[in-house]
């Protein structure tokens, strides 16, 4: 059983020096590093990496921020500095491929890294996820999710910002749950409230907080499991179901949660 194999997630400069190259780079996320509650779904997705043999390592102590908030609260120099020091460090490592669980960090690496001639091929997890499930790598049990009611917020960074809806989605279904989409979603979903930089600062004057409207749409569907693919989303989920009082009959879960568990790894 997975849960009995210690994973050893490699280190780029160790694998380096042994004159191998990886094929993908897994970018960890600042969130996906530091934050608690990320750090849980980083160690599941270790662990589906694990399962399914891929050639992969992560910068460890060399990975910084990719400077996307920096950028969204206008700190234009702040950002080119990351950036360029990010560029240069996969140059030396001949980068190519890389896996993120951030949809910030996935947009910044595909739509903004190429002007500083940063080129990769960027991918979210939730679309390597979906690859591996069509190529029939990851056969999910069917009795865990199967026939409970799942609703999945849309993270706008994945979303509206490059129209990537189906993968996500396609990853829920593979598990037998029952999708229940919300009223405001794909194309039309609310933003979680964290984007923009927006997850750094103080709330602006309103009538409601962003990250309880978007809870309530959640809740409106009746789910036992809210799915996120974003680690921001996530912060604003379940912040939502606590200022509710439902974190204990509702489960805010992100997509590599949800397929280690149908694995039971």
């Amino acid at each position: 059983m997975m849960e009995k194999v210690k994973v050893q997630v490699p280190v780029m400069a160790e694998v380096s020096a042994s004159g191998k190259m990886p094929e993908y780079l897994w970018w960890v996320g600042s969130a996906g590093a530091f934050d608690d509650r990320y750090k849980k779904v980083s160690r599941e997705f270790a662990k589906i990496l694990t399962y399914l043999g891929t050639n992969y390592a992560i910068l460890g102590a060399e990975e910084t921020s990719s400077g996307d908030a920096a950028r969204r609260a206008g700190n234009e120099m702040l950002f080119q500095m990351q950036a360029l020091t990010i560029i240069s460090i996969l140059e030396e490592y001949k980068v190519k491929k890389i896996i993120t669980c951030d949809p910030h960090v996935f947009n910044t690496f595909k739509n903004e890294y190429p002007d500083l001639d940063g080129k990769y091929e960027i991918i979210h997890h939730s679309q390597f996820l979906e690859e591996n499930i069509k190529k029939g790598k990851l056969t999910l049990n069917a009795g865990i999710f199967g026939g409970k009611r799942v609703t999945y917020h849309d993270p706008c960074y994945l979303g509206r910002a490059n129209s990537i809806y189906e993968p996500a989605r396609n990853v829920i279904r593979a598990t037998g749950a029952t999708l229940v989409e919300m009223g405001r979603s794909h194309s039309s979903a609310l933003c979680c409230g964290a984007g923009g930089g927006q997850m750094f600062k103080e709330a602006e004057k309103g009538d409601k907080e962003v990250f309880l409207e978007r809870t309530e749409d959640a809740l409106l569907t009746n789910p036992e499991y809210i799915i996120t693919a974003c680690p921001y989303c996530m912060v604003m989920m379940t912040d939502g179901l606590k200022y509710k009082n439902r974190e204990e009959e509702i489960f805010n879960l992100d997509i590599a949660e949800l397929v280690s568990r149908a694995l039971e790894l």
